[in-house]
């Protein structure tokens, strides 16, 4: 069972017994999400600044990286379509989608998921 509210769950549902364990998983930190990014890049993109990737996306989650990852590529692939000169991805591509993107978890939805890590966490 997976939620991303553990608070709203009825307290009889997380009795032991029913969940052995209740495990916090929160949203990627810095090495996870660098690690996203370059597997969305693939080997290919050595060029790209993912370290620039990885603080411009503090916010984001797993899937909000993959969007601006396929939304930086393809304003890349448009462009070359239009005006076909052989240039690949940039890392600024990049950085205007993280910039158009707007990340799922907010400043409160973190504190929130600290507060009910202390909460209910049972390893």
């Amino acid at each position: 069972c997976a939620t991303n509210a553990v608070h709203s769950l009825d307290s009889a549902f997380l009795r032991p017994g029913r969940f052995d364990y209740v495990i916090p998983v929160g949203p990627p930190d810095q090495p996870a999400r660098k690690a996203i990014w370059q597997r969305y890049l693939g080997e290919t993109n050595a060029h790209i600044d993912v370290e620039r990737l990885v603080t411009a996306s503090e916010l984001f989650t797993p899937a909000d990286i993959e969007f601006a990852a396929r939304k930086g590529a393809q304003s890349a692939f448009e462009r070359e379509m239009r005006d076909s000169r052989g240039q690949p991805a940039t890392t600024e591509d990049y950085l205007r989608a993280i910039g158009d993107v707007r990340p799922t978890l907010t400043a409160e939805m973190l504190a929130e998921f600290e507060r009910g890590k202390a909460e209910f966490a049972r390893l």
